[in-house]
């Protein structure tokens, strides 16, 4: 027995046309809805995640500071304490000098010590002030993870309960979509493509409502909403040039 060739789909009627690309948009309004239902979450959970990446690394770096800025203060006051029992060597050795010359020197060396250790506290107190400075920020930042990784969960939570639910549906709408795609001719189909496109709500064809096109709402003349319920020619709107067909294609 031989096998009937499929007819080409440039052979189908302008009726079977319509009929067809109705169906499509039905079929990928639906498809557009599943995504409507997820809205930004998606988006929302990569920017979060983003978010806490370099919040981490921030930490990270903040935590590397502290470090440094601890050491520096124990360093400080090792020096501190290092001037300090100069300053007593040297008081002692003036006790024993000979001369003038080796008091004033002795004078002069204490002077010095002196002046390191004021300079050391100084620093000490301005480190210690950006450690303060910078532990708070750090337990900001950290209170600041806690809240976006629990919206995060909250937010991924969400989005793997909407993708449970409409996942079966989403695929099923794919590959129906891809079945009625399949019966139109390619240069009609890039035309619905490029006009599906054009518009955030996805509608390249459209019926007429109110003696109005159904996509863009300005009315559409008797005569032309004639010719649409005849489905003799592929019709658009002179106005936002969607495909205009007749609500009873859908029956």
């Amino acid at each position: 027995m031989s096998k009937v060739k499929e007819a080409p789909k440039t052979d189908s009627t302008v009726e079977e046309k319509l009929r067809t690309l109705y169906r499509l948009q039905r079929i990928d309004t639906k498809t557009d809805d599943i995504q409507i239902l997820k809205g930004e979450l998606p988006m929302e959970v990569k920017d979060l995640e983003d978010e806490l990446t370099g919040l981490k690394t921030r930490i990270g770096k903040i935590e590397e500071e502290l470090k440094e800025m601890e050491d520096n203060i124990t360093n400080r006051k090792t020096a501190n304490k290092e001037s300090e029992s100069l300053i007593k060597k040297y008081q002692k050795q003036q006790n024993n000098v000979k001369n003038n010359r080796e008091f004033d020197a002795l004078s002069k060396e204490i002077e010095l010590q002196k002046l390191d250790i004021q300079l050391g506290e100084k620093r000490i107190k301005e480190a210690a002030d950006d450690v303060a400075a910078k532990s708070e920020y750090l337990e900001l930042s950290k209170k600041a993870i806690k809240e976006k990784e629990k919206n995060l969960k909250q937010k991924k939570e969400e989005l793997e309960h909407i993708i449970e639910e409409t996942d079966a549906e989403e695929k099923t709408l794919l590959k129906k979509s891809k079945e009625q795609q399949s019966k139109i001719e390619e240069r009609l189909i890039q035309a619905y493509h490029r006009i599906r496109t054009s518009y955030k709500n996805g509608l390249a064809v459209v019926t007429v409502q109110r003696d109005a096109c159904g996509g863009c709402y300005n009315a559409i003349p008797p005569q032309t909403q004639m010719e649409i319920r005849q489905h003799k020619k592929i019709i658009v709107c002179e106005h936002c040039g969607r495909i205009l067909v007749d609500e009873a294609l859908e029956k």
